[in-house]
């Protein structure tokens, strides 16, 4: 039997070119179960644990289906954290590139006025949290008329972190002929209730055993004092000497405290939690991403939404209070079919926490005996070395997808009165130029910014320092990145 592949969707060729772009070779499980029925324009349950690849599971669909000459949001996807929806609206846009799809992210904290500036422009795709969607449908900012596509993300997550409300008000507001998808690593009674109730006839999809809590990752637990966590973390990680580590804590004060005892002894780290500023928080994320450094402590805000292939290890410094939590942290690692590990500090009067987890994952953990002082001394020097090593950058998806894409920074927007299609249609006119050359189109009030693909940047740069656009001969040069 021959294996699974893109092409056998009926995908159009921007679709698959992308794809094959991004090394995407063929569906993981939870994409052959989700792409055809999607496609087919039915609603969607998915059980489907993290590390699946989910995301591409409803953004090829979508990127397919949605019309590019529609200017209103066509589709729209609600995630639990701003982290979560940066990234999706990446991988939504890499997935599109080649159709000139636009998806844009709008959540809290971040300026309102900006967000309603961008919600005028041409989206196909709106990714955002529900309290900052609310604020904009409450403020008549954002057109959801033409919807067409729902999606929730990470449900069980949108439940513990108390969105349940602001969905429900948020679905009341859109299109009752619509598509809705929503996905969960959990079931929980309250995300049931909902898909009943805003869904048509839904087909449920569970998805086992792959990216499952239990298949690529080995769990075990310490039982540790307090006052006892920080040496048994400089001892585990001496004796596991991972690759690339995520540390887990309860507090944002934890998260600094153990960050700043590991940066004084040398280990390359960074931290990220809800107190800082989001522009640090995706600075911080994206630098860990590409391997500046090889460890990060982080509160559960990077529980959700962090897809990084090649985490070898989650370490649990703080165990955690809910059950869910615990599937979501430990699934950072383990993912894309490669193996990763699991580990729990928990304290004495924790043992409660313990147990919820265990019944709800369905096994217990394997409790480890903390490492004897020589052997963790006789480990040492191969984790100095590694410490001191230079780190491998990865090369990013998005990054692979840009090697051949420069996006061109125009003087002029709708107060010019331009339109896409006025730009479209003159750089198109390019010799060597075809409209299948020209990527995602961004128009502002007084600028315009235009992605030119397949290397052919240089060549329109030139061509449209002489080249009028609506009879207007506009200043032209590289965006700033």
């Amino acid at each position: 039997m021959s294996e699974a592949s893109f092409n056998d969707y009926q995908l159009s060729e921007d679709i698959t070119r992308a794809l094959d772009s991004l090394g995407y070779k063929q569906p993981t499980v939870v994409q052959r179960e989700v792409i055809p029925i999607a496609l087919g324009k039915r609603d969607l349950t998915v059980k489907s644990h993290t590390g699946s690849g989910k995301t591409a599971a409803y953004g090829i669909p979508i990127c397919e289906m949605v019309d590019w000459d529609e200017n209103r949001p066509q589709a729209l996807v609600l995630t639990p954290t701003r982290e979560l929806a940066d990234q999706v609206t990446e991988d939504i846009t890499n997935i599109g590139r080649y159709k000139r799809i636009k998806a844009t992210a709008i959540y809290g904290k971040q300026p309102f006025a900006p967000q309603r500036m961008q919600l005028t422009q041409k989206n196909h795709v709106v990714v955002g949290t529900p309290g900052r969607i609310m604020d904009h449908i409450e403020k008549d900012t954002i057109d959801l008329e033409k919807l067409r596509f729902l999606v929730i993300d990470e449900a069980d997550e949108m439940l513990s972190m108390g969105f349940i409300e602001q969905l429900e008000m948020i679905i009341q507001e859109l299109p009752k002929d619509r598509v809705t998808l929503l996905f969960s690593a959990t079931l929980p009674k309250d995300v049931e209730r909902l898909c009943h109730r805003y869904m048509n006839d839904p087909v449920d999809i569970e998805i086992k055993g792959e990216g499952s809590t239990k298949a690529e990752i080995d769990h075990s637990l310490f039982i540790v004092r307090d006052n006892r966590k920080l040496q048994l973390l400089q001892d585990v990680t001496v004796m596991e000497n991972p690759d690339s580590c995520i540390i887990f804590c309860r507090t944002q004060v934890n998260v600094d405290e153990v960050h700043d005892e590991l940066t004084q002894l040398g280990y390359p780290i960074g931290k990220i939690h809800g107190g800082m500023e989001q522009d640090d928080r995706n600075r911080v994320m994206g630098e860990f991403r590409r391997g500046e450094f090889r460890y990060l402590v982080a509160t559960d805000v990077a529980a959700r939404g962090i897809d990084i292939d090649r985490i070898s290890h989650v370490i649990n410094y703080d165990f955690p209070m809910e059950k869910e939590s615990y599937v979501h942290r430990a699934g950072r690692t383990g993912r894309a079919g490669n193996k990763g590990k699991a580990i729990s500090f928990v304290t004495p009067n924790e043992d409660s926490f313990l147990a919820n987890v265990e019944a709800y994952i369905g096994f217990k953990i394997r409790q480890a005996e903390a490492p004897p002082e020589d052997v963790v001394d006789s480990r040492r020097e191969s984790f100095e070395l590694k410490l001191k090593a230079s780190p491998e950058l990865k090369q990013d998806k998005k990054s692979q997808l840009s090697a051949d894409i420069l996006k061109l920074h125009f003087n002029g927007g709708k107060k010019n009165k331009l339109r896409a299609v006025d730009f479209v249609g003159t750089i198109a006119k390019i010799e060597g130029m075809t409209a299948v050359d020209i990527g995602i189109i961004t128009i502002e009030d007084n600028k315009t910014y235009v992605e030119i693909l397949n290397g052919k940047g240089d060549l329109v740069l030139q061509a449209m320092k002489n080249t009028t656009v609506k009879g207007k001969l506009l200043k032209v040069q590289p965006a700033r990145k």
